[in-house]
């Protein structure tokens, strides 16, 4: 399934990189999942999308959870949580 990354401010900046278009393997089928699949890329990868640090999630432009099922051509997006003042 191919589907696209988006990365927002600091998670972009850590990674270098705003967005991508990824093929997922087969066992890859929930936005928890590509979480976990993109931290094995290592080295900020692994430190930026590390488990337990707070990081709010999209699918399609909609808040969602790890739990949400991927479709073919979805967009996810990371982004850390937003402050107002």
């Amino acid at each position: 399934m191919k589907i696209e990354l988006r990365y927002f401010a600091s998670v972009r900046e850590s990674l270098g990189l705003a967005q991508e278009s990824v093929e997922l393997p087969a066992d890859v089928r929930t936005v928890g999942d590509v979480r976990v699949w993109l931290r094995a890329r290592g080295g900020a990868w692994s430190d930026t999308l590390a488990e337990g640090r707070v990081l709010r999630m999209a699918c399609n432009h909609a808040m969602t959870d790890a739990a949400t099922r991927l479709t073919e051509g979805c967009e996810v997006a990371f982004f850390p949580p937003v402050t107002g003042g």
